[in-house]
């Protein structure tokens, strides 16, 4: 990646804003989540000594099945024995599921959306002290039609590396109940989609699962790479 388009993508996140119409936060609550999970985790560049970065989404979250509203905790944590110095978390999201808003955090633009996702926003966390986490109430979509997935990079305050990242983890059910008020989603399952107007549920076809994040699914998981959601991105004018 060249170092104009890094600085780029790091001043557009850092000064990410809300659009004109403000995102109201949705009254779907997160209580009764299970407990939190790294599943779909993986540590990607390797974190400065004594500090070991992570996230958490919770094992189960419920859709309401009129509306579409969800609500979830996405965590980051550093179990590590040291301070992380100035992170960041972005919450993003794909497919079926749509995220809202981020309680304390900036939208990303949709020019700077990773390829693939269709929502995101960039918490700044600042420097995480040893043994300690912070956690932030997101608001989303699910659209129970379709599969759906999250994903929760943790990387440097300037975007250049990217430390931890869980996911594209799906969230979804294997038995949709399309007449409940709601459905119960579980952390790691592929959704089994509700097929408009019928009773027969369709399964997802396998393409969708070899693309965890589209053309630049690889090099995500490349130890050290930079920036690495955004290396397929076309070239943006430097902001004035």
């Amino acid at each position: 990646m060249s170092s104009g388009r890094t600085t780029v993508m790091a001043g557009s996140l850092l000064t990410a804003s809300f659009s004109a119409v403000m995102i109201l936060s949705f009254t779907a609550s997160a209580d009764g989540q299970g407990p939190g999970s790294s599943k779909g985790g993986k540590a990607v560049a390797k974190a400065p000594a004594g500090v070991k970065l992570t996230t958490e989404l919770p094992e189960s979250i419920s859709v309401d099945n009129s509306s579409k509203e969800t609500a979830l905790t996405a965590t980051v944590k550093n179990d590590g024995s040291k301070e992380s110095g100035d992170i960041r978390l972005l919450v993003v999201g794909f497919d079926g599921m749509t995220v809202k808003n981020v309680q304390g955090c900036s939208e990303i633009a949709e020019g700077d959306l990773p390829d693939g996702s269709n929502s995101g926003f960039n918490c700044a966390v600042g420097s995480l002290a040893a043994g300690k986490s912070k956690s932030y109430d997101v608001d989303a979509t699910f659209d129970l039609g379709k599969t759906g997935k999250i994903c929760l990079p943790v990387q440097t305050a300037d975007g250049s590396k990217t430390f931890w990242q869980q996911g594209p983890v799906p969230f979804g059910t294997t038995n949709p109940s399309p007449n409940a008020p709601a459905t119960p989603l579980l952390l790691g399952t592929d959704n089994k989609p509700v097929a408009p107007g019928g009773d027969k549920l369709p399964r997802t076809g396998p393409v969708r699962d070899l693309l965890p994040l589209g053309a630049a699914g690889a090099a995500l998981l490349t130890a050290g790479a930079a920036g690495m959601w955004w290396s397929q991105r076309r070239p943006r004018q430097p902001q004035v």
